[in-house]
């Protein structure tokens, strides 16, 4: 028993090592489409509205492509776990040639994209703008995709502070090549919503560079042979790397949808709960950040005990990636439970009574968001778990039908034929989150003791 719970308290201790600074790079990550809509806010409401529907479309276009060069996580972490250099330095060597093909496919989607804006009948100064700001930010495709595969490789083999350290950095050269690009300062002419496409490519750039020469030249690195044989593509690897990492962007690309089905459904209810619904998932969204980082984690650690044969490590590392989810997400569904208007008050001015409709709903939608943590986290760090053992295509099947045969059609029956609008909404997420927990962590529970099975002596 004390064995036991000296494997589990060393275990928590490596997980979160690893977790910290994976959960501070996804916070500098979407600080970068933080940055760019504050500022860009200064330049007015067409500004706005054009990088509202440029980024949507970037974002979610690159969703599925990040999904897909996950599978170097895995493949890395296993390799890593049973000390083989030969499949490390071949798997991200493929996953950078997975990323030019990738970004063959999304610029195609962005570089024209002003026909799909016109079939869903935006206004043609709003597609103006989005496609000028889709023009230059698509030039940084490539780098920022090149960034995701190095960055699931630093991760991988346990040196995730470097990518951290870089994120931050990209954060603040955004801000300023935003003010120098957009409002002309330094002598550069004044670009405009423009100059906020060509800083994000530049910053998606030089993070993809200073990392490529630090992974390059780092010493502990050089057995692994990452760049040689750059120029020669490895089909059975590469193929590999899709048949992994085409579910993983598939499963993230069902999840975004559900979301974005919901922001729709709110809007036929009325204004006041899109902005209340937009409150409440902005808060959502910045906690999930914490179980997304352990999620990651656990995907390593649990690879890297697949690769090292060791089946009670696996089962370990999946179980306190849960765990560690579910006691964070806990404490942020208390805060949502007993402080709902303080929370609200970060978005909204409280005393203003224009705003005491949106105040009222908003609030009442974090009480239903205190269980929508506790069952988002355990889906997302299950969803990891799975990953480091390579299982993707099941988890993708169980996510759709979770997501949208539980999640979308309990929030429609909720909302709308038991007419329990908003907060109806908000409950079906809960039930389709909810599915997607259990289903998703019972299939771990399988797969470790499957795992175990094969691996106990005759």
């Amino acid at each position: 028993m004390m064995t036991t719970r000296h494997s589990y308290r060393a275990e928590t201790v490596e997980t979160l090592k690893l977790a910290g600074p994976i959960v501070v790079t996804q916070i500098a990550h979407i600080s970068l489409s933080f940055v760019d809509t504050v500022m860009v806010g200064r330049l007015g409401a067409e500004a706005l509205a054009g990088i509202s529907l440029g980024s949507t479309l970037f974002f979610n276009t690159l969703i599925f492509c990040m999904g897909v060069l996950m599978a170097v996580g895995p493949m890395v972490s296993q390799a890593f776990g049973a000390k083989e250099a030969d499949p490390i330095g071949r798997s991200v060597r493929q996953g950078l040639w997975l990323a030019a093909v990738l970004t063959a496919a999304a610029s195609l989607v962005l570089w024209n994209a002003a026909p799909i804006y016109r079939a869903l009948g935006q206004e043609a100064g709003n597609i103006d703008n989005a496609v000028s700001y889709l023009r230059a930010i698509g030039w940084g495709i490539f780098p920022f995709l090149g960034f995701v595969v190095l960055r699931s490789f630093m991760e991988a083999v346990n040196r995730p502070r470097t990518v951290t350290a870089i994120a931050i950095g990209g954060v603040a050269l955004n801000a300023f090549l935003n003010w120098v690009l957009m409002f002309g300062k330094l002598g550069f002419p004044e670009m405009g919503l423009v100059g906020t496409g060509w800083a994000s490519t530049i910053v998606y750039s030089a993070n993809f560079i200073v990392l490529l020469v630090v992974v390059a030249r780092r010493r502990a690195f050089m057995p692994y042979n990452i760049f040689r044989r750059l120029g020669h593509p490895d089909p059975a690897y590469f193929r590999e790397l899709f048949r992994i990492g085409w579910p993983i962007g598939a499963s993230m690309g069902i999840e975004t949808s559900l979301f974005m089905i919901t922001v729709m459904m709110m809007g036929w209810i009325s204004t006041t709960a899109l902005a209340a619904h937009q409150v409440a998932i902005q808060c959502a969204a910045f906690t999930f950040m914490v179980p997304l980082g352990i999620g990651m984690a656990s995907s390593v650690r649990v690879g890297q005990a697949a690769g090292r044969r060791d089946p009670e490590g696996v089962s370990r590392a999946g179980r306190t990636g849960m765990l560690l989810s579910i006691a964070f997400m806990c404490g942020a569904a208390l805060a949502f439970w007993l402080a709902p208007r303080r929370i609200v008050g970060l978005y909204l001015d409280l005393s203003d009574p224009a705003n005491a409709e949106v105040v009222r709903l908003a609030a009442s939608l974090l009480g239903v968001a205190a269980v929508f943590q506790v069952v988002d986290g355990l889906q997302v760090s299950a969803m990891g778990a799975l990953r480091g053992l390579k299982d993707t295509r099941r988890p993708m099947m169980l996510a759709a039908a979770s997501y949208w045969g539980i999640g979308l059609t309990g929030a429609w029956l909720l909302g709308f034929v038991f007419d329990l609008g908003e907060v109806g909404l908000w409950w079906g997420l809960v039930l389709g989150l909810a599915a997607a927990a259990v289903l998703l962590s019972f299939r771990f529970e399988k797969l470790t003791a499957r795992f175990s099975e094969r691996r106990r002596p005759s």
